[in-house]
C-alpha cells in the first residue's frame, strides 16, 4: 500500500477537525479527497506529509510509519499547493534548484529543463517568484512538487488559477507522469470533471469524517446522480447530524 491510515484524529484547541479517519490507498492508483470547505481535507494531507502530528491514530506511507520514521520517506514523496508560496525573492529556476538540492536530486540541471519545457515555464524562468501571476505560481509549485519525481504526489487543487487550456495540459500532463512511473496520486480538488477525468476512486469527507467511498461512476450511481458534481453537493448540503 502507498498510504495506511488508522483512526486518523485532529483537535485543534478542543475542535475535531479529523475525526477517526481511516483508510488505504494502493500505489499506482489516483485517488480524490473531496468535501467542502473545512471537511478536513487540508489537514489530512497535512498529517501525511508529516508537517502536522495528529492527536491520535497511525500513518503508514510507502510502508514506513510517518509518526516515528518520516525522514526515511519524505525524499520518495512530494506536495503542490498553489496557496503554499515558495521564496519570494527567488527566480524561479533558483527556486526549483534550491528544492532539488534539498532533495538531492542527480543531473539538476537536466531535470529543471526538463520540467520547464513539459510545463512551459521558459518565458519566466529568470523572473522573481513574487513577479509571478496566479496562474504562473500554481505551475511552478507543480515543477517543485516533481523535481524528484516523486513515487506519492499529494495534489492540493493541482489546476487553481489556470485557464482550461493550460488546465488540460497539465492534467494530460499528470496522466503521463503515472502512466511512466506507477506513482501514486492523491488530490484534493473542487474541480469535479478534473476529479473523474484523473481518479480512480473518491474519498468523500465532510466534518472531519470519511463519510462515503467509491469511483466517481459508481457513487453517481449510488446517488442516483448524472455526475459527480451533484453527488458533491448532495454530500456537502446535508446536515451535520447525518453520516
Amino acid at each position: 500500500m502507498a498510504i495506511q491510515v488508522s483512526t486518523l484524529t485532529k483537535r485543534f484547541d478542543g475542535a475535531l477537525a479529523v475525526d477517526a479517519v481511516s483508510f488505504s490507498i494502493e500505489r499506482g492508483s489516483a485517488t480524490a479527497l473531496l468535501g467542502p470547505n473545512g471537511a478536513g481535507k487540508t489537514t489530512t494531507l497535512a498529517m501525511l506529509l508529516g508537517l502536522m502530528t495528529p492527536t491520535s491514530g497511525s500513518i503508514r506511507v510507502l510502508g514506513t510509519d510517518m509518526l516515528r520514521h518520516r525522514y526515511r520517506v519524505l525524499g520518495r514523496m512530494n506536495y503542490a499547493s498553489p496557496y503554499i508560496d515558495l521564496p519570494q525573492r527567488l527566480t524561479v529556476r533558483e527556486n526549483l534548484n534550491v528544492y532539488g538540492r534539498l532533495y538531492g536530486v542527480r543531473a539538476l540541471p537536466q531535470r529543471i529543463e526538463q520540467l520547464a519545457q513539459e510545463l512551459d515555464l521558459g518565458p519566466f524562468m529568470k523572473r522573481a517568484y513574487r513577479e509571478l501571476s496566479a496562474g504562473q505560481r500554481t505551475r511552478v509549485a507543480l515543477a517543485k512538487a516533481l523535481i524528484n519525481e516523486p513515487e506519492l504526489l499529494l495534489l492540493d487543487e493541482p489546476t487553481a488559477s489556470l485557464d482550461p487550456d493550460t488546465g488540460d495540459r497539465i492534467r494530460t500532463w499528470l496522466e503521463a507522469y503515472r502512466a511512466r512511473t506507477g506513482a501514486t496520486l492523491l488530490l484534493a480538488s473542487h474541480n469535479m470533471p478534473e476529479v473523474e477525468r484523473l481518479c480512480d476512486r473518491v474519498l468523500m469527507m465532510r466534518s472531519g469524517r470519511i463519510v462515503d467511498d467509491g469511483t466517481p461512476a459508481g457513487l453517481a450511481s449510488r446517488y442516483g446522480r448524472s455526475n459527480l458534481e451533484e453527488v458533491f453537493l448532495d454530500v456537502a448540503r446535508q446536515p451535520a447530524t447525518q453520516g
